[in-house]
């Protein structure tokens, strides 16, 4: 063979690989365009969400909600059709990260479980009541990591990583650290229609961008808020079982019931990272106050401060999936520690004749 004719055949091997190529994008891009023009099923928290903010398609939009508290708002710019199963993905992605309650696996909307490690992980552990938490009268409550008045504070300056991260980061960091998963790409449709319900969420409640609300974030409890007893492992253990391993499991392992998790675990590969900010020993202020704000449910405010943080100091002593700032090291003997310890104290409580009388999930991969 003539090397013009092996050119030749070079050429035209690489031209069919990049066509090859071509065709399998347009064909992923129109499997996209196809999911993004589905109706949405909605879960029932959602649905109940959006229908009391009147969430439609229409050239305007008066948020009802602003409407009920007093406030004559002035006509929002409306939504497109697909606007709203923009936010309706959102919100099922808030409500459902897994995907449990898509039907029959069917593309009706989107789940994000190919960016979690686990099977148990979901938003609304940490932004209850599908990112937008009120208090029994209809007000919102201070600390509740309210994901509207997260948005409004686009590029808001991070004190943890010195940057200036848009709500888009804040996500990314979400699916690393909090659900000890992967980075979605900052043009995925995951990212976009969270971001989508997020701004919808925020015109709803009348927030404006750049101002700073007090439901934005954890109301974060730190040391001097305390009766300066110091943090206490040994209080934190004892209080942890009296008060929340009733829903969490006594070895803070989560409460599963049919495939769903009731309660997300505290500990073990289900739960956040190392590297979170619930972590008590990454930032001890932020679960501290996630637990006296939001725990035990129905009995919230029921903690005092320094009740608050013997049990994150207590949760951050267990075994939990090391973040990338820890290295192999660390991350071998969480690792082994998370499948050592909990036969072990299941033998222990055994031992001390302590009956487990709730469900706990410890899921292996």
């Amino acid at each position: 063979m003539s090397s013009r004719a092996a050119g030749w055949i070079r050429i035209v091997v690489v031209a069919a690989v990049l066509a090859a190529l071509y065709a399998l994008a347009l064909h992923k891009h129109a499997e996209r365009e196809r999911l993004r023009d589905a109706p949405v099923a909605l879960t029932a928290d959602c649905r109940a969400k959006l229908e009391a903010y009147g969430l439609r398609a229409g050239g305007h939009y008066r948020s009802p909600y602003l409407q009920r508290t007093g406030v004559n708002p002035d006509a929002r710019q409306g939504y497109r059709e697909q606007d709203v199963r923009a936010i309706q993905r959102g919100c099922n992605l808030i409500d459902d990260l897994q995907g449990y309650q898509a039907k029959g696996g069917a593309p009706e909307r989107w789940h994000a479980s190919r960016f979690v490690r686990g099977t148990s992980t979901t938003c609304v552990h940490c932004h209850q009541s599908v990112g937008d938490k009120h208090d029994g009268e209809g007000r919102r409550i201070p600390g509740s990591n309210n994901l509207g008045a997260s948005w409004v504070m686009a590029d808001m300056y991070d004190r943890f990583t010195g940057l200036l991260l848009p709500h888009e980061l804040r996500q990314m960091q979400c699916f690393i650290n909090s659900s000890n998963g992967f980075k979605p790409n900052a043009a995925d449709d995951v990212i976009r229609d969270i971001t989508a319900y997020s701004r919808f969420l925020s015109g709803a409640l009348g927030m404006k961008i750049g101002n700073r609300y007090p439901e934005q974030g954890i109301e974060e409890i730190p040391a001097s808020a305390t009766r300066r007893r110091g943090d206490d492992y040994v209080r934190g253990a004892h209080t942890y079982r009296e008060r929340c391993a009733a829903c969490h499991g006594l070895q803070a392992l989560g409460n599963v019931v049919d495939g769903r998790t009731r309660y997300p675990a505290l500990a073990g590969p289900e739960s956040f990272s190392l590297d979170s900010r619930m972590n008590f020993t990454a930032v001890n202020t932020i679960m501290p106050g996630f637990i006296c704000r939001n725990m035990p449910p129905g009995a919230e405010g029921s903690l005092d401060p320094q009740q608050c943080r013997d049990i994150a100091y207590y949760l951050s002593t267990l075994p939990r999936p090391a973040g990338d700032r820890q290295g192999p090291l660390a991350a071998l003997w969480q690792q082994g520690m998370m499948i050592v310890m909990p036969p072990l104290t299941r033998y222990a409580e055994t031992l001390g004749g302590r009956p487990q009388t709730h469900t706990q999930a410890h899921s292996s991969r």
